[in-house]
């Protein structure tokens, strides 16, 4: 008979605990290959790999014998104790180094299945490890691993974005704080810094994410500069260029005047900010001054670039002005015409409208649409220039305030008021965003928009959730071309060239410009263009400016796999299936993506968009160092280990919902990982000392068919019908890709069915003194292996740690989790299943009766079981002993009968406590002298007492007259749902004082004595 007190000793997994810690510094420094299109798939990389001896077994036999025979390959018996708990510092980190090195996050070409692909959403270069990252590598490595594991060749692509603004703008602070400046050192010499700053500090991030345990193919990390993707950008721009797509022209652009570049939209933030309205007059030209339209704006200094004064036309006050000349404020003399407009608002501020065509997006779409010139006052460093008068030189600022204060002196101010406003300002700098008009590079969007909306009209695409394609669709279908130069020197250069007749003419045009140019591939191809068109002799200089990072982003699903080459991952893995990523990017990366995709390879570069929400805070709020509410990964990680998060992430909200991140779900989904752990703790015990023969066939245990099940007692028939019935469930949610919900199913089932219910079941055939491979010991130890071999399985994509540790310690075959095979299910036994229900209903019922009489937690009570249906009876009297063990039931004093008067027979004297089941099940409780019943009567007349007077007080309000005439018919029958409610809870205490006042009077006619507690 095997004890089952004290600490059970455990076998462990082998990895080789000799090399130690891995440091953090040392953690996945894998040497990056960025750009190398010839890396093995697998390759192992940085040395020998980390192996336990089990898995380096494994893979020796599958080396002799060839890729054929992975699976017959049985991992010998690990030789290491599991300890008390999962330690995540001290096993993550060298289980991910195992991982890699042995190159288990490459496609497998031997994959039976098609090609699964997922690109990842490239990290810039610059960043550092926050929630949204650990939100999209938890999901994007729930699809990864379950992919492998369902036999799909998979690939995984990582890679990180060079971030032109953002990693240009740490190179200057560093300059700065040097001394020097950008300008001062030259381009060519900056790049080179910038360079050298990203071989030393580039792959933190990368670094990172192999903190969160994210297997993608290191091997195959692309980086949007490398060489291949440089080529891909410049063949991308031609063949748009090829197609009139691209065109330079002056346009509205948001300026960044302190990092000196156009900024994308997503680059700029607007916050509410306390600012003022200033009012004052606009004068009719040539009049004395008493004529004027008052107008209101936010930004004063604009006043010297109006061009036009709008009011609404069916605004009475103002028809008369309308035709009319008004001089502008401070403007030297310079005057501007009235405008009727329907674009005014004749509600706000005054009901007038300076237009500023040169510094406001929608006054320059009036502009355009009525013909007003376009005045910029403006330089770019945000200082005005001469079209300011008086004020050239002064920032803009600067120029408000004195602006303002001469318009005062001039008697021109009407006054000016405390206005929240609107602020843009550069996510990058923090600085506020100036709207200007400049000449910029541009891609004519409208023809590309069409087939990207008809992508998913057809279906060819599927945006999830759903209610995002209309979001989708309004952005395509009112599209603006895309203004795709920046003013920076990170980049990928735009590849145009333009042509001068001698240097000298080059070295006098503004920054290299002519109006003649040739959009090239290279300097070579655009020479022999030039020469082509306007003959030999030229001298060309290419366009300074660099793309919008986003334009080599939106290469990425193709670009990263060798296009325009033909190479082999290009035809096998593309188009790519899922693109994971959050809903905040779907115009500015998601969309681009999708018309790049089918404009230059005639294909939908995925056919799933998946997008999740933002992390907030407990509270909901967004995270921001500015309410102090930022949790950082990395100490949560460390608190509370990766699994923990990564589960919370992937169960916590459903697409496309944003997630209230709590610690307290955290540390609950940590216990979650300690269940599982002293699940596996518990089945590992139970394989001690059994035979290597045993062990090696508990390795490749198949319970999946019914007829394997033949000798097996209900609870274990149970187990397995309930086992596949999940994996049939958290499959189905896979494939659609409903982590939440595949994550609680597996928790549900590995707390409740498995560790609640089937591993207290089975200790009735574990401590029961059987043994041999025939008896219920043995049946038991391969349904517990079979059963928690699946449930590790299909727990792995969300908590890869613990579940890899678990599985090396039992008995399994194949060098790793990741490696094995997702469950495939198996055969229900439905008749099993309700028997098994009927079962949990009657332990329940003993242990609610035990709680409510008081019963002493570990006495034992014997029983009358009272079951009609004779094929129940019969395998309820085989399953007495998992009855008596989980419902703390003395098994020499239970009885199994098939009617009452049995029972009545069989009961001993003193009088039972009845717990109905259903019709035809019953347990008989003889609880007669084991409890206080004058405690539990003088209980129970405190609550009768207490429901008496609640159903006193509802039936009052029912019965006065003036309640019923007043109240609606909804909340009367809500009072009336709310009486019938107390009145059965009223009849339930007063059959429970009934009862207990039987068992007094039945303990006292048998002799019992007194009604008092039970005798020891």
């Amino acid at each position: 008979m095997r004890a089952a007190a004290g600490t059970p000793r455990c076998r462990g997994t082998g990895l080789a605990r000799t090399h130690g810690m891995v440091s953090s510094a040392a953690f996945g420094t894998a040497p990056r290959t960025a750009g190398l299109r010839g890396a093995a798939p697998g390759a192992p990389r940085r040395g020998a790999p980390l192996l336990p001896p089990a898995a380096a077994a494994v893979r020796e036999a599958t080396a002799a014998a060839g890729d054929a025979a992975a699976p017959a390959a049985a991992a010998p018996r690990p030789g290491k104790e599991l300890p008390k708990n999962f330690d995540p510092a001290a096993r993550e980190q060298e289980l991910y180094r195992w991982w890699e090195e042995s190159g288990f996050f490459a496609p497998d070409p031997a994959a039976p299945g098609p090609a699964f692909t997922l690109p990842m959403p490239p990290p810039n270069v610059t960043g550092k490890l926050h929630m949204g990252h650990a939100m999209f590598v938890t999901l994007q490595d729930v699809m990864a691993r379950y992919a492998r594991m369902s036999g799909r060749k998979t690939l995984w692509l990582p890679g990180t974005d060079h971030a032109g603004i953002a990693t240009q703008n740490v190179v200057e602070k560093q300059l700065e704080a040097e001394g020097g400046s950008r300008a001062a050192l030259g381009r060519a010499a900056f790049e080179a810094r910038v360079w050298a700053w990203r071989e030393e500090y580039g792959g933190a991030i990368t670094n990172q994410l192999r903190r969160l345990g994210a297997s993608c193919d290191w091997g195959r990390e692309r980086f949007t500069l490398d060489a291949g993707l440089s080529e891909a950008v410049a063949e991308a721009f031609v063949r748009l260029a090829d197609q009139g797509l691209v065109y330079r022209g002056a346009y509205m652009v948001n300026w960044s005047p302190r990092l000196g570049t156009a900024v994308s939209d997503l680059e700029v933030e607007y916050a509410e900010e306390p600012g003022h309205l200033y009012y004052f007059r606009y004068p009719l030209a040539g009049g004395d001054g008493s004529e004027f339209l008052p107008v209101a704006t936010t930004r004063p200094e604009t006043i010297l670039g109006d061009t036009a004064v709008a009011v609404h036309p069916d605004d009475e006050r103002y028809k008369a002005f309308v035709g009319r000349e008004v001089s502008v404020p401070m403007g030297g003399g310079r005057t501007v015409p009235v405008i009727a407009d329907a674009y005014v608002d004749m509600e706000f501020g005054t009901g007038a409208l300076k237009i500023t065509p040169g510094h406001d997006p929608n006054d320059y779409e009036i502009g355009a649409r009525v013909g007003l010139p376009t005045i910029n006052i403006m330089n770019k460093d945000g200082s005005l220039n001469a079209a300011a008068g008086a004020y050239a030189g002064l920032d803009r600022f600067d120029a408000r305030a004195r602006l303002w204060a001469d318009m005062e002196a001039a008697g021109l101010v009407i006054k000016k008021e405390p206005y929240t406003t609107r602020v843009p300002r550069s996510q990058r700098g923090g600085e506020v965003v100036e709207p200007l008009v400049s000449e910029q590079w541009f891609v004519r969007m409208a023809p590309l928009a069409a087939p990207a909306l008809a992508a998913v009209a057809d279906g060819r695409v599927t945006i999830m959730p759903e209610r995002f394609e209309r979001i989708y669709n309004g952005w395509l279908e009112n599209i603006k071309d895309w203004c795709v130069s920046r003013q920076l020197w990170w980049g990928h250069r735009i590849p145009v060239w333009y042509a001068h007749a001698s240097q000298a003419d080059a070295d006098a045009a503004e920054e290299g410009r002519s109006d003649r140019y040739v959009v090239a591939r290279n300097a070579a191809e655009a020479a022999d263009k030039a020469a082509a068109q306007w003959g030999a002799g030229l001298v060309l200089v290419q366009e300074p400016d660099v793309l919008d990072t986003w334009f080599s982003s939106g290469l990425w699903p193709f670009s990263t796999l060798g296009w325009p080459q033909a190479t082999p991952d290009l035809a096998t893995f593309y188009p790519t299936q899922v693109l994971e990523t959050g809903h905040d990017i779907l115009f500015f990366w998601v969309a681009r993506m999708i018309m790049m995709g089918l404009a230059l390879t005639g294909e939908a570069p995925f056919s799933t968009v998946y997008l999740h929400g933002l992390v907030r805070d407990e509270r909901g709020r967004k995270m921001s160092k500015s309410l102090g509410n930022v949790v950082d990964p990395l100490e949560v990680l460390r608190d509370y280990g990766t699994d923990a998060l990564r589960f919370t992430m992937a169960t916590g909200t459903t697409t496309g919902q944003d997630l209230n991140l709590s610690l307290d779900r955290v540390n609950a989904n940590r216990n979650f990982t300690n269940k599982l752990w002293n699940a596996g703790k518990y089945v590992a015990f139970q394989l001690e000392g059994v035979p290597d023969e045993e062990w090696a066939a508990l390795a490749g245990v198949d319970l999946s068919a019914q007829e394997s099940w033949a000798g097996l007692g209900l609870s274990e028939r149970w187990i397995l019908s309930s086992l596949h019935q999940l994996v049939a469930q958290v499959t189905a949610c896979q494939e659609r890709y409903d982590f939440n919900e595949a994550g609680q199913a597996i928790y549900a089932w590995a707390w409740g069915e498995f560790a609640d219910w089937y591993v207290e079941a089975s200790k009735a055939r574990l401590y029961a003194g059987n043994s041999g491979d025939g008896g219920a010991a043995g049946g038991a130890r391969r349904v517990l292996v079979y059963a928690f071999d699946a449930l590790l399985r299909l727990s792995h994509p969300f908590m890869p740690y613990i579940t890899e540790e678990l599985w090396q310690a039992l008995p399994h075959r194949g060098a790793s989790l990741m490696k094995a095979a997702w469950p495939s299910g198996g055969g229900v036994d439905a008749g099993a299943v309700a028997q098994f229900e009927l079962l949990k209903e009657l332990v329940r019922g003993v242990r609610n009766a035990r709680t409510e009489y008081g019963l002493e937690q570990a006495r034992k009570v014997a029983a009358v079981l009272v079951v009609s249906d004779p094929e129940l009876r019969g395998v309820l009297s085989q399953e007495l002993p998992v009855i008596c063990l989980l419902a703390k039931l003395e098994p020499s004093k239970v009885s199994v009968v098939g009617s009452a008067a049995e029972a009545a027979a069989a009961a001993p004297p003193g009088g039972s406590v009845s717990v109905v089941v259903t019709e035809g099940l019953q347990l008989l409780l003889p609880l007669a002298g084991l409890f206080d019943v004058d405690k539990e009567l003088a209980r129970l007349a405190k609550q009768k007492a207490k429901v008496e007077k609640e159903l006193g007080g509802i039936m009052g309000r029912l019965g006065n007259p003036k309640f019923v005439e007043k109240a609606s018919p909804e909340y009367i029958a809500e009072v009336q749902a709310q009486a019938d409610d107390a009145r059965a809870r009223l009849g339930s205490i007063e059959a429970k004082l009934a009862q207990v006042a039987g068992l007094a009077a039945a303990g006292a006619g048998a002799g019992g004595g007194a009604p008092g507690p039970a005798a020891a």
